[in-house]
């Protein structure tokens, strides 16, 4: 097999499933994670924090809540994350109030929402009463209704995110519900690698974008608005950019907003990162070109498997030929396809001598005298050769 027959996966198989495609990172915390999980398949990152996080011990609802539950009992308590759960110990050995806290959660129900917050549990040297398999808050809620909660009091751990109805659904059931504020999200403290990252996605700049929580989603969405510039994110994300979101949960915001998204199927980085690799390949536009290979991902371009970047202008130009490949297309069309270039022709053809350069093959777009430039594509040729390799 010749490098122009190479199966439609070489690329992935050579440079990594997302090689080629730019993932905006809007995580607070585990943006590390997240971002060399991306990396290590290919994808270029851009991170902005859309939120950051106060210090636990400097959260005066905290203190007030763990007092109060000290000076009172609760009959059961919900812990919803690791994290919050062993920040909320440490704040607690931070005021003094750290055995008082373990002593007071081991005479009590502990239901712990999955794996990891049960092993911050038990690390702590308590014991979950129960667990859902599911990971959900709603099959939480769904066994302290079935097991009846009028009269009991109900500590909630909360972690940032909103838990629609849980709260409400248990004061309904008659329960005394105290929440347990673990920790606050507040904006970040230097705005810029947010405002660049929003840019981006507006632009087009970026192939997805993804979110780890729905507060950090409500703040890149409130940050769009305070600029002027939402009805502009929302039909990059709507059409462009792919919203990807950890869970249902975090993708509230946008969903309220009419943004489609994508979540995997198990709420984690990992099947997120997964997500990603399946969905942007997809979206990959593979054409036999001059007896090449073309494959045009994000913000590259995969010429019989080798991975070759391209910058924004010729990348315009080039998904302008893609659309009809073939056809002449004019220089004016391509002109008004190249962002802030104005109404200068010149603009087109230093472009295009640039994407040329950038493809490595010259002769896959051919110049047609004062008509344009074509994607030199021979469709009958290109089944012929292609139908038995």
């Amino acid at each position: 097999m010749d490098d122009a027959q190479q199966a439609p996966g070489a690329a992935e198989r050579a440079h990594g499933p997302l090689a080629g495609f730019t993932v905006g990172v809007t995580a607070a915390r585990r943006a590390d994670e997240l971002g060399a999980l991306l990396k290590r398949r290919g994808a270029t990152v851009l991170h902005a924090p859309a939120l950051r996080i106060v210090p636990l011990a400097d959260d005066s609802e905290l203190l007030s809540a763990t007092k109060e539950l000290l000076d009172q009992a609760p009959d059961i308590v919900v812990a919803t994350t690791a994290i919050g759960f062993r920040g909320w110990v440490e704040a607690a050995d931070g005021w003094g109030l750290g055995e008082a806290l373990l002593a007071r959660l081991r005479g009590v129900e502990v239901l712990a929402r999955g794996p990891k917050v049960k092993g911050a549990i038990r690390a702590a040297g308590l014991t979950e009463e129960w667990s859902p398999s599911s990971e959900s808050m709603a099959e939480v809620l769904e066994r302290l209704l079935s097991e009846g909660v009028q009269d009991r009091r109900v500590a909630v751990q909360l972690h940032g995110e909103p838990l629609p109805g849980f709260v409400e659904a248990l004061r309904e059931a008659g329960a005394e519900v105290v929440g347990v504020p673990v920790y606050r999200w507040m904006p970040p403290e230097d705005i810029g690698p947010l405002d660049r990252l929003l840019d981006a996605t507006v632009a087009r700049g970026v192939d997805a974008l993804t979110f780890t929580s729905a507060p950090a989603a409500a703040s890149f969405l409130n940050r769009a608005e305070e600029r002027g510039r939402l009805p502009d994110l929302l039909a990059a994300l709507g059409h462009d950019v792919v919203p990807a979101c950890v869970g249902p949960v975090t993708a509230l915001p946008l969903q309220d907003r009419g943004v489609p998204t994508v979540q995997p199927e198990r709420f984690r980085l990992g099947p997120l990162v997964q997500l990603l690799c399946r969905e942007l390949p997809a979206r990959a536009r593979m054409l036999p070109v001059a007896g090449h290979r073309l494959e045009i991902r994000g913000h590259a371009v995969v010429v019989d498997g080798e991975l070759r970047p391209v910058p924004p202008a010729g990348m315009a130009l080039l998904r302008c030929l893609a659309r009809r490949p073939g056809w002449v297309v004019s220089r004016a069309d391509l002109l008004r396809a190249l962002p802030g270039a104005g109404s200068d022709e010149h603009a087109v053809e230093t472009a295009m001598a640039r994407l040329r350069a950038s493809l490595g093959a010259p002769k896959l777009i051919q110049t047609v005298v004062k008509r344009g430039y074509r994607l030199a594509l021979d469709p009958a040729s290109a089944d012929a050769k292609y139908a038995d390799g």
